[in-house]
């Protein structure tokens, strides 16, 4: 009679694959569409946010901010207000370290919704507007770092290829 090995579940069952890039949405913000890197690498998630202003509403603290949402695209905008959940220091990749605000955000990726924590930076000089970070990502995805846009490119930004004779 042949033995069999006990059935060890895998921590990872149950969990949606993602690529190393994905287009997502964050509906609380009004973006419906948004490239993000996913950065294992970074603790942090990070939006390209521009003209970021806290202020006090009804004895709340905010911030509002513009959102570019698509590379090399300035003419899109997308303006933002939301409750600022912390001012929080954060070095970046070169080692710079600056103070950034950070907002509480649900993300939606390929039909799953949860909240994470957003740091709000101008990133004109990087090349995507937005960085998924470990912590927004741990417990709800596996990185296939070989592959990208597991959940497809929304159509309006798909390139269009010339016809080949």
């Amino acid at each position: 009679m042949k033995k069999r090995s006990p059935k060890i579940s895998s921590p990872h069952e149950g969990r949606t694959v993602i690529g190393w890039r994905e287009w997502l949405a964050l509906p609380q913000l009004g973006i419906s569409h948004i490239k993000a890197k996913i950065d294992t690498g970074a603790r942090s998630s990070a939006l390209h946010a521009i003209n970021i202003e806290t202020f006090k509403q009804r004895g709340v603290e905010m911030v509002s901010f513009e959102v570019h949402p698509i590379q090399r695209n300035a003419e899109i905008t997308v303006s933002c207000a939301c409750r600022l959940l912390e001012m929080r220091h954060i070095r970046s990749s070169t080692g710079h370290l600056s103070e950034r605000p950070v907002v509480l955000t649900e993300i939606e990726l390929l039909d799953q919704k949860w909240p994470i924590e957003l740091t709000l930076i101008n990133r004109d000089e990087m090349g995507f507007r937005m960085l998924l970070g470990r912590e927004a990502i741990r417990g709800h995805t596996l990185v296939d770092t070989g592959r990208s846009y597991y959940g497809g490119i929304p159509p309006r930004h798909r390139k269009r290829r010339k016809k080949q004779d």
